[in-house]
């Protein structure tokens, strides 16, 4: 029996009546709708609406329907997960299961069930981003004072320590860290007791359901609380970012592990073979990371397209914003633990990175900033190295390999401490300022780290 139809004389469109089916989907939100009924009927009890014995009656049935396999997805009998547990309750509890739905609404029931949802995945994401950043971190410091070249246009730049392009990276994540914590804020409230569209009919303790649910604070408006889905949005909005974090991640590490570059070794683990090549070895994890980020960016727009033209309170479109939040938060999540094992298994190529950062003329903004340091106006210097490079490339050699003549005809004096400001080492110690690539401050920033992630260690909720 449909939980609607007293008014109705005749069924559904059988079509339609399927069609308009959201348990193949929103079985998923089982454990939270058996938790927010926990809730109500402890409310309802309180209330007086149930007798001691019926609550337990109810919890007990509850307790059952969440320890049970769910029947098939495909059950047409099933409209959605509110009446599969209701329906269900009636079948373990007799006739006090009707009594459940006093007071509150399916409108409300899924905004809870969502919200609880969210508010846990966003703990599982955290946790999980909390493991890459350990890897990330763990690489790091391995990586000691080993360089590579930084590029900007993707052609050679600078060199920097390895470990500080992988904190680079760090950041990206601990930046995904705070917004999924700021986002868990508003996910924390309590839509329950706001019924359909007005508020319930009963004087339900709203506090005592939001705490006995892990919620802040009920929800302060009940036309908004049935009908608001800024909290997906957002969740996956913040997932958007991870899945583009991850997406850069991975294109980078798919160049570098080209034999262009050779900078990074592919993990076997983490890598097929060709059908037809038997030379092969791709990328296919970071490939299919980068392919998937664009699957969780359609998420967020099919939930911004789902909500805009909707007039308050509850409409059915909103069904449909439960899939994309699903998709989004699965889809994430299985990306970053594949990226954590990667980075775990990776290896990096630190011979070839050196020599790639000692050679392309990486030293010239260095060969400019000790004619600075010698009373000549940086545009000057800029423009008298930019003679030295020219004559490098006539000749075919780097900067630290023209004679003190060449300078000399390019209007530089070039002593001993010009050349030695040439080095790799003088060059990487050059950038000896908060958040750059010099020894000192990489280590800083390998302690910096551990310290923003040190209250994270060890607890269960990565968010709070």
């Amino acid at each position: 029996m449909k939980m609607w139809s007293g008014r109705f004389s005749q069924g559904p469109n059988a079509e339609f009546e399927q069609w308009q089916r959201s348990f193949p989907f929103d079985r998923v939100l089982l454990p939270y709708e058996v938790a927010a009924s926990k809730a109500h009927a402890a409310a309802l009890a309180t209330a007086g609406v149930l007798n001691h014995d019926e609550l337990a009656t109810t919890l007990f049935a509850l307790d059952q329907i969440g320890r049970e396999e769910l029947p098939a997805a495909d059950d047409p009998a099933i409209e959605d997960v509110h009446h599969y547990v209701e329906t269900r309750l009636v079948e373990l509890a007799g006739e006090v299961g009707y009594k459940l739905h006093t007071g509150r609404s399916r409108n409300e029931q899924v905004a809870t069930d969502l919200r609880l949802y969210v508010r846990e995945q966003i703990d599982t994401v955290c946790q999980l981003l909390i493991d890459l950043v350990g890897e990330f971190v763990k690489q790091a410091e391995a990586a000691g004072t080993n360089a590579m070249p930084a590029y900007t246009h993707l052609q050679r730049a600078e060199p920097v320590l390895v470990a500080h392009w992988l904190l680079a990276y760090v950041e990206m994540f601990v930046r995904d860290l705070d917004r999924l914590n700021d986002c868990r804020g508003r996910v924390n409230v309590c839509p329950l007791g706001s019924g359909a569209v007005a508020g319930t009919i009963l004087p339900l303790d709203r506090a005592a359901i939001a705490q006995e649910l892990g919620f802040a604070v009920p929800t302060a408006n009940s036309m908004d609380a049935t009908s608001d889905r800024d909290f997906a949005i957002e969740f996956v909005q913040a997932l958007s970012l991870v899945g583009l974090h991850l997406s850069r991640w991975a294109e980078e590490f798919i160049l570098f592990s080209t034999t262009e570059f050779g900078l990074v070794k592919l993990p076997e683990e983490f890598s097929t073979g060709s059908s037809a090549m038997p030379q092969k070895k791709n990328p296919d994890a970071l490939e299919l990371i980068r392919g998937k980020a664009g699957k969780v960016f359609a998420d967020a727009t099919a939930l911004f397209i789902g909500v805009k033209g909707l007039p308050l309170a509850y409409n059915k479109d909103l069904q449909e914003t439960q899939q994309p939040v699903l998709a989004a938060a699965q889809q994430v999540a299985s990306m970053v633990r594949v990226a954590t094992g990667f980075m775990t298994a990776v290896e990096f190529n630190y011979g070839r990175m050196e020599q790639a950062a000692s050679c392309g003329f990486m030293n010239a903004q260095a060969a400019a900033a000790y004619l600075v340091r010698q009373g000549i106006p940086f545009r000057r210097a800029h423009e008298l190295i930019g003679k030295a490079v020219r004559l490098c490339v006539e000749q075919s050699c780097e900067l630290e390999q023209l004679s003190k003549d060449d300078y000399a005809l390019c209007g530089i004096d070039a002593g001993e401490q010009f050349y030695n400001a040439l080095t790799l080492n003088a060059v990487l110690a050059l950038h000896n300022v908060q958040g750059g690539t010099a020894a000192v401050r990489v280590r800083e920033a390998l302690q910096t780290t551990k310290e923003r992630l040190s209250p994270y260690v060890g607890v269960a909720h990565a968010c709070t």
